[in-house]
């Protein structure tokens, strides 16, 4: 068994390695979805798909339809952005890099298959393994793979994210809310026509008046919304002339839209949305206000968590479980799963010294590879306990449409 255990943790570096160094952006993971299928036939799985364009799947155990089924989701999308760690196996490819951890994902998610192989025989159910495109861009890749029909007959579904502020061996574990919803909103403030900085008051300032309409929105958290509930406006992005003395004809600015309850998502919306009729009206500017709706945010069952607990809690210790104090205010697509089946999206400690401690995106992020194996380990103790208690019995998912393969 030892053999066995560091034969595989020595498999799945090798796989996180070549993963690393040969990234891809969402929706164009053609050659990482080739590997996944060419890793998991090799040891003989039947792997299905695609479905979402790069998605795949697996599933391990009885064939019966009548089973529970429980399900791992892993994504396997790069970040659009430069890798800057002295390593062997940084990013081969310029401007795309795996800077958040997803190829640590896909391997684990491998690793989680290969062990269920193992031991599919003595099953009490099915376990779904399925690997998602695109969870960093929008629109994202989660709500592709529900459309394909990856969710048909799940009763719960399990994620992983690494995260470089917890050391390796350690699990971070929170109920209910564990991010926050992600939406992107961009706003034009028009005129007909540019203007003379020296006489601003024969047209439209679209510059002042974008900025007027930005301060208001920086106050709306917290005034329209419970100050008890986290949630966050930040803009990023603007734009105008380019000349010192030319008013623009338009002026923009863009940035994202955050909050941990559905309620105060649409609150901050529609004020949002007032504010921009508002300012129309009392300028006489034209005003537009585009979103692009991004994830709805991961809502753990509290049942799931404290069955992960007791789970990490048997193979590591108590000393293992991190308690997350307050959620995260980052966007995660494994929220779209949740919004039809139970699941629980878990911390996977990375961190062992200065070199896997940058954070998430920074472009030196990496991460201790001794914690690859012991999570695969972990997840496929979750799912086949899970399967074990039936844990999802009388909580019957939301119908998904077929899977369509090929």
């Amino acid at each position: 068994m030892l053999e066995e255990d560091a034969s595989l943790a020595s498999l799945l570096i090798g796989i996180r390695r070549h993963l690393h160094r040969n990234p891809e952006v969402g929706m164009k993971e053609h050659a990482t979805s080739r590997f996944i299928r060419q890793t998991l036939t090799a040891y003989g799985l039947n792997v299905r798909g695609p479905i979402a364009g790069t998605g795949l799947f697996v599933d391990i155990g009885p064939k019966d339809p009548t089973r529970p089924m429980v399900a791992y989701r892993a994504d396997i999308d790069a970040l659009p952005t430069q890798d800057q760690k002295d390593a062997p196996y940084r990013s081969q490819r310029q401007g795309v890099a795996h800077l958040c951890g997803h190829d640590a994902h896909t391997t684990m998610g491998i690793g989680v298959a290969l062990m269920l192989r193992r031991r599919e025989d003595d099953l009490p159910g099915r376990v779904r393994v399925f690997f998602q495109p695109n969870e960093e861009g929008l629109p994202s890749g989660a709500p592709l793979m529900i459309d394909g029909g990856v969710l048909d007959g799940v009763g719960a579904v399990y994620a992983v994210h690494v995260d470089p502020h917890l050391s390796v061996g350690r699990y971070g574990l929170i109920a209910g809310a564990a991010t926050s919803s992600s939406d992107r909103f961009d706003v034009y403030v028009r005129q007909d026509g540019s203007g003379h900085s020296a006489r601003p008051h024969e047209g439209v300032d679209t510059v002042w008046v974008a900025h007027q309409l930005m301060n208001a929105y920086y106050q709306l958290a917290g005034r329209v919304t419970d100050t008890r509930n986290p949630s966050v406006l930040t803009v990023c992005r603007q734009g105008g002339s380019e000349a010192h003395n030319v008013i623009p004809e338009c002026a923009s600015f863009g940035g994202t839209l955050r909050t941990t309850q559905p309620d105060d998502r649409a609150t901050l919306r529609d004020h949002m949305h007032s504010l921009a009729t508002l300012w129309e009206t009392q300028s006489g500017a034209e005003i537009e206000l585009d979103f692009e709706d991004g994830s709805p945010p991961v809502m753990n069952d509290a049942m799931l968590i404290e069955h992960a607990a007791d789970t990490i809690t048997d193979l590591f210790g108590p000393q293992a479980v991190y308690r997350i104090p307050q959620n995260s205010m980052g966007g995660e697509d494994f929220a779209h799963y949740l919004k039809h089946v139970p699941g629980a999206f878990l911390r996977v400690g990375t961190a062992s010294g200065p070199q896997t401690e940058y954070p998430l995106h920074h472009q030196r992020f990496d991460l201790d590879e001794s914690a690859l194996r012991p999570t695969a380990e972990l997840m496929q103790s979750i799912l086949v306990r899970h399967l074990e208690r039936d844990l999802t019995k009388n909580r019957a998912p939301t119908q998904a449409p077929q899977a369509r393969t090929a």
